[in-house]
């Protein structure tokens, strides 16, 4: 986004992430604020975005439904919340934890846990009951070999939803 001339505010609660995502964006000669903290810490100073991302982290998160009421409180009136995440069902674990993680080792063992996997139905709920209005879902899958992304209609595994602030 930043590469499309948007101002970027990159956050986590992870240094080394941080720390990765500085040398990227350096790299790639971006202007990108980046900030150790949580979507909590950044709704009590009374932050808002037009876009919130939250690509390949809710499954990751301890608390789901407190995660993202706070990042639906950094939505702005008009704003998007986009989310990347894996569903939570037999193909999700085949492919995205015994594939991803024990065969093509293309992550560490122990990154996912099937039951923080979130199912659209879910995440659509968790959206409006804090005053989002969900958008539509579309898949992500990747193809193996040559790790390109292509989107599509099939939500079994990857998909991404949207949610907007009327």
């Amino acid at each position: 986004m930043a590469a499309l001339g948007a101002n970027v505010h990159g956050v986590d609660v992870v240094a080394k992430s941080i720390s990765v995502a500085r040398q990227h964006s350096r790299q790639e000669g971006l202007s990108i604020e980046y900030e150790l903290s949580s979507a909590e810490e950044l709704v009590e100073r009374g932050r808002e975005y037009d876009i919130v991302l939250n690509m390949e982290v809710v499954e990751h998160v301890l608390d789901l439904p407190l995660f993202l009421s706070a990042c639906a409180k950094l939505v702005a009136e008009g704003g998007v919340m986009f989310v990347a995440t894996i569903n939570r069902n037999p193909l999700s674990w085949l492919f995205a934890i015994v594939g991803a993680e024990y065969i093509l080792r293309w992550l560490p063992i122990g990154t996912h846990s099937w039951r923080k996997f979130v199912r659209p139905g879910e995440l659509e709920a968790l959206f409006e009951r804090n005053g989002l209005t969900p958008g539509s879902a579309v898949g992500v899958s990747v193809n193996p070999l040559t790790r390109r992304f292509r989107l599509g209609r099939r939500l079994a595994v990857n998909y991404m939803l949207s949610a907007v602030r009327r």
